[in-house]
């Protein structure tokens, strides 16, 4: 993953980042327990609604503006133990919680 970051909350270990080469931000976050992987939550936001994280459009800029609040969702998922695949979509009119599996295009986890 792109600007790859570690670091663990409880008995879990995170490891973040943007999808290498997407074109469209697609922030993701790979939860792993004892060394293995639990899931994968991601924060997708569409084309249209970059600017309401950045004026720039500039993903790097986009991570630094959000990573906290995602971070803190990933925290809030991980105490409910709430372990599916997960994406957080953000759009032009709001943002809503769907499953991985309902998202149109096929993701690929690295």
């Amino acid at each position: 993953m792109q600007g790859e970051r570690n670091w663990s909350y409880k008995n879990f270990q995170i490891r973040e980042g943007l999808k290498p080469g997407s074109n469209h931000f697609q922030y993701f976050f790979v939860v792993s327990e004892g060394g293995e992987k639990k899931c994968n939550y991601c924060v997708w936001i569409e084309d249209e609604a970059l600017s309401r994280f950045a004026p720039s459009r500039e993903f790097d800029e986009i991570v630094s503006s959000g990573r906290e609040d995602w971070s803190e969702w990933v925290r809030a998922k991980i105490d409910r133990e709430d372990f599916r695949n997960r994406v957080l979509k953000f759009g032009k009119t709001g943002q809503k919680e769907i499953a991985l599996t309902e998202m149109a295009k096929k993701l690929e986890f690295t």
